[in-house]
């Protein structure tokens, strides 16, 4: 996927494409695009990003900060070893987050809100129908961003967003079942809010988180990324 990003020379610019350059590169590793033993070649990601090699470098250190890449000496980056329970434990956390927003906005969610949480499914259903992988993502960011809102806490919007960064959203259409997930699961996030019941949606939007971090736990086994038994790296060839 190439993402057309502006130019960047200045400080705050860079800084804030590094942010989007990092953002990228979580994606493709959370999405097994690519694995812990393959390298990141900066040239290839400022290319496909239209960027200097500058914000990418940047990128993959603040990620080596996260623990999320490596530096091997005089070779370069690459991913850190990624496992099964990495990945359930990320979509876990984000799935109480995400829960207790969904909880609070039953209690304060108008109907302007609502009316756009139906206008943003009725996009996602079309988009899904058709395939446009962009329709989707766009319309199940807006739609979480619309219940986050409208939680009316921003501590603990801010707590999902650290989590949430780990989630590939670039690359969940290319994931087997997850369009149709979101489209059905979301329709029981939407009831439970409508009536006003906040345990069933708080329920209902973590059932829906765990069941997209279900469906990229087998998405990356379906692409060998998991030593059979061991639930570790990338399986060697």
């Amino acid at each position: 996927m190439t993402v057309a990003l502006p130019g960047d020379q200045a400080p705050g610019r860079r800084r804030q494409l590094s942010d989007e350059v990092a953002a990228y590169v979580r994606d493709l590793i959370m999405a097994g695009q690519v694995r812990h033993g393959e390298f990141l070649r900066l040239e290839r990601i400022a290319e496909d990003l239209g960027v200097s090699v500058t914000p990418v470098r940047e990128a993959l250190l603040s990620l080596r900060g996260e623990g999320f890449v490596q530096l091997e000496p005089r070779r370069g980056f690459m991913p850190a070893p990624l496992t099964r329970q990495d990945v359930q434990d990320l979509f876990e956390a984000q799935a109480y987050f995400a829960g207790e927003l969904a909880a609070r906005a039953a209690g304060t969610i108008g109907e302007e809100e609502l009316a756009v949480l139906d206008r943003t499914q009725e996009e996602l259903e079309r988009a899904s129908k058709t395939r446009d992988s962009e329709g989707i993502e766009r319309a199940n960011h807006h739609f979480h961003r619309v219940v986050n809102l409208s939680a009316h806490s921003p501590k603990t919007a801010w707590l999902l967003q650290l989590v949430v960064r780990y989630a590939p959203r670039r690359f969940y259409s290319s994931i087997q079942g997850w369009s149709q997930a979101s489209v059905d699961d979301h329709q029981l996030v939407l009831a439970a809010l409508r009536a006003g019941d906040a345990e069933a949606a708080r329920q209902a939007m973590r059932t829906h988180i765990r069941h997209a971090g279900t469906l990229l736990v087998v998405h990356l086994e379906g692409q060998g990324f998991w030593d059979e038994g061991t639930g570790g790296g990338r399986r060697e060839g």
